[in-house]
């Protein structure tokens, strides 16, 4: 495999931020990986270094020399009023049949070809950007937050072509749902160090877990150990007669270190706001209309959302997603209709029109404190603002010296700190880290208020939602299937477009829709005779106990193991032993309802 990046012994620190310390990386071609750690660890700055745009204070990037990067940037490369096609055809230098080939694998044709760029959503931009990438043909793609404010449509296109896409990509992402369909391998930079792991994000996380857990019980029996000899050393050390013993106790205590684990530094503390549950109602609408004085953007919306509901708002960019957002905070008046919040709600509220209008003079911790239930512990407060990277001094900068991603985590630690009994979310997850947004999921579960946000984040929708409403076509609707099904007819929708624009009449699903609870689902296999079905489920069970047992015994040697190299090595062990136990478990399973049947 060729080799077409490598980082060797890289150091680069910000005044006393040391971002990379002796960072080591090889980066091979046809290789797609899935680039993590929390936010301000350095990951934007290694990609700056990998562009050129920055230097690295020592060490090197040796770069295959024909290496040809393609990298999405978050600033928009266009000219005032230039047209998609124009932008393409300037950017690549490529004829427009060209530009017009490329751009269809994203759905842009048409009329949308000679729309003036400012007239496109972001998600359109977005698509755009991707094609002209493609027309400069890299050999490493450089993806920074590519999904950032992509709807779902948008995100799925995306991932087929990626998963098509023949030559290297390094992704920069908190999405692990998007980076579980794109990547085979994992990069993590924590505490200055990369570590390249040859498996999903999921696996590498699993993975960080283990080695999180045998650091904790080791440090646990090095503790217990420290207060032995530290005891021993007070009894001893007075009397002449075991003063020697007690001096070389001393040397052993000396030698015990607490051992500080990389996994440590991505834990967020956070805790949702303490509030009484309550039942019936919390909103309803009938016959709403929402939009502007010009133009409604939708209409006859008909919603019922009770107490302790958690509702995704669903559907692509532009759609109005966040018109009806605004419109249920009452930021923006209803065009018509009847909106009514039940009694004894008590909004809060996550979106850009908030985050943007924080008093600037107060500092964070200031703002935090005012924010905060009265009584809320000291503790608390500075938990809630580290998990939001507002750590040590960082807690006394000033509101009008933070950057817009700062203001956002802001506002977001002040809501968690309130005492709003209903949380109103505008894509909550799109200035945090992987860590801290599974620890935001686990906080809204754990809220016993009402949650109705919008998120791009498929684990984040998935892990949080209870309801969906999606927003489509000039209607709201609520929709009841849960979240598979959802993305079954959205994939659906996405693989017929795609069948037709190659030439083909929409292809038929051919995979069932996902079974609803206790429904069983269909045997693929051919009914045998039963004597030989119950012979193979005998085989089966023994082997399923076999492989059981080999998961047992290597979890366990994963669980001892000090030497990250051998951990790795248990760890795709395990994973590995676990597939086959998959695979007979569901085989055993399809033969028992053979049986039945």
């Amino acid at each position: 495999m060729t080799v077409l990046l490598q980082i060797r012994n890289a150091h680069k620190r910000y005044g006393d931020q040391i971002l990379l310390d002796g960072a080591e990386c090889t980066l091979g071609g046809n290789t797609k990986v899935g680039f993590i750690g929390r936010n301000g660890a350095g990951k934007s700055t290694l990609l700056k270094c990998i562009l050129g745009d920055d230097e690295l204070d020592t060490g090197e990037i040796i770069r295959h020399p024909k290496l040809r990067i393609g990298y999405l940037r978050q600033h928009d490369p266009f000219l005032p009023g230039e047209t998609a096609l124009e932008f393409l055809m300037r950017d690549s230098g490529q004829p427009d049949w060209k530009c017009g080939e490329v751009a269809g694998e994203f759905e842009i044709k048409g009329r949308m070809l000679e729309t003036p760029m400012q007239n496109l959503s972001g998600g359109w931009q977005t698509r755009v950007k991707l094609s002209g990438l493609l027309l400069h043909e890299p050999n490493l793609l450089l993806l920074d937050e590519p999904t950032n404010f992509l709807d779902l449509r948008t995100q799925i296109l995306l991932e087929h072509f990626l998963r098509s896409f023949q030559e290297a990509c390094l992704i920069v992402s908190h999405d692990r749902a998007f980076l579980n369909a794109t990547c085979e391998s994992t990069l993590d930079l924590s505490m200055g160090e990369l570590t390249l792991f040859p498996g999903k994000v999921d696996e590498y996380l699993e993975y960080q877990q283990g080695l999180r857990e045998h650091d904790q019980r080791t440090n646990a029996s090095i503790a217990a150990k420290r207060k032995q000899l530290q005891e021993f050393i007070d009894r001893n050390r007075a009397r002449a007669s075991t003063a020697t013993r007690a001096k070389s106790k001393s040397k052993m205590l000396d030698r015990l270190e607490i051992k500080e684990s990389a996994a440590d530094h991505a834990n967020a503390i956070i805790r949702a706001p303490s509030v009484e549950p309550r039942q019936g109602p919390a909103l309803r609408t009938k016959d709403l209309s929402i939009g502007y004085s010009d133009k409604t953007i939708a209409s006859n919306v008909g919603l019922e959302i009770d107490h302790g509901t958690r509702a995704a708002i669903v559907g692509d960019n532009g759609q109005g997603k966040t018109t009806l957002l605004r419109t249920l905070v009452h930021s923006l008046p209803p065009v018509s209709g009847d909106l009514k919040w039940g009694y004894g709600c008590e909004l809060g509220t996550y979106a850009q029109h908030v985050y943007t209008s924080l008093p600037e003079n107060k500092t964070v911790l200031e703002h935090l404190e005012y924010e905060a239930i009265p009584g809320t512990k000291n503790q608390t407060i500075l938990d809630t603002a580290g998990a939001m990277l507002f750590r040590g001094t960082a807690v006394n900068k000033k509101i009008r010296v933070l950057s817009g991603g700062e203001r956002a985590r802001l506002c977001m630690a002040a809501l968690l700190l309130g005492k709003a009994n209903v949380l109103i979310l505008d894509e909550p997850g799109n200035h945090l880290d992987v860590e801290t947004v599974e620890a935001l999921a686990d906080a809204l579960i754990d809220y016993k208020g009402t949650v109705i946000f919008t998120s791009h984040d498929r684990h984040f929708l998935k892990r949080v939602a209870t309801t969906y409403i999606e927003v489509r076509d000039g209607k709201v609707t609520q929709y009841r299937g849960d979240y598979d099904a959802y993305m079954y007819m959205v994939q659906k929708e996405i693989d017929d477009a795609e069948s037709t624009r190659h030439g083909g009449a929409p292809k038929k699903n051919t995979s069932a829709p996902p079974p609803k609870p206790g429904q069983k689902t269909p045997s693929k296999s051919a009914p045998l005779d039963e004597r030989a079905v119950r012979k193979q489920i005998g085989n089966l069970e023994k082997n399923i106990a076999k492989l059981d047992q080999q998961k047992k015994e290597l979890h366990g040697q994963l669980m001892s193991s000090s030497d990250p190299q051998s951990a790795l090595k248990l760890h795709e062990e395990m994973t590995k032993v676990s597939q086959e136990l998959e695979t007979a478990e569901t085989r055993w399973a399809e033969l028992q309802q053979q049986l039945e049947e």
